[in-house]
Order: C-alpha cells, then sequence, then structure tokens
C-alpha cells in the first residue's frame, strides 16, 4: 500500500504544474505568430503606399 501511494505523489507532483507550462508555452507562440502577421500587415500596407496604389 505504501507503494501505491508513493507512486501516486510522484505522478501527482510530476504533472501538477504540467498545465501552466503548456499554456505559457502556448501563448508565448500566440504572440510570436502575432507578431509576425502584425509585420506582415505594416509591410503589404507600406509596400502599397511606395507603389502608387490606387485608393478608389
Amino acid at each position: 500500500m505504501k507503494t501505491i501511494l508513493l507512486v501516486r505523489n510522484i505522478y501527482l507532483e510530476g504533472f501538477k504544474n504540467i498545465g501552466n507550462f503548456v499554456v505559457r508555452n502556448y501563448f508565448k507562440g500566440f504572440a510570436i505568430f502575432s507578431f509576425i502577421m502584425f509585420t506582415v500587415v505594416i509591410y503589404a500596407f507600406v509596400f502599397r503606399l511606395m507603389t502608387g496604389f490606387a485608393w478608389d
């Protein structure tokens, strides 16, 4: 019985903070992706301004 409780405690301690790890890395990746997409939008806008895009 003692072995089962020890394995249970090891399991609980090992996976206690995995949610925070996954969420933190997800938002870090999302922030990088958003910054890259924003950079593409700014580049496209400046490119259209410099090439004389018709705003009609």
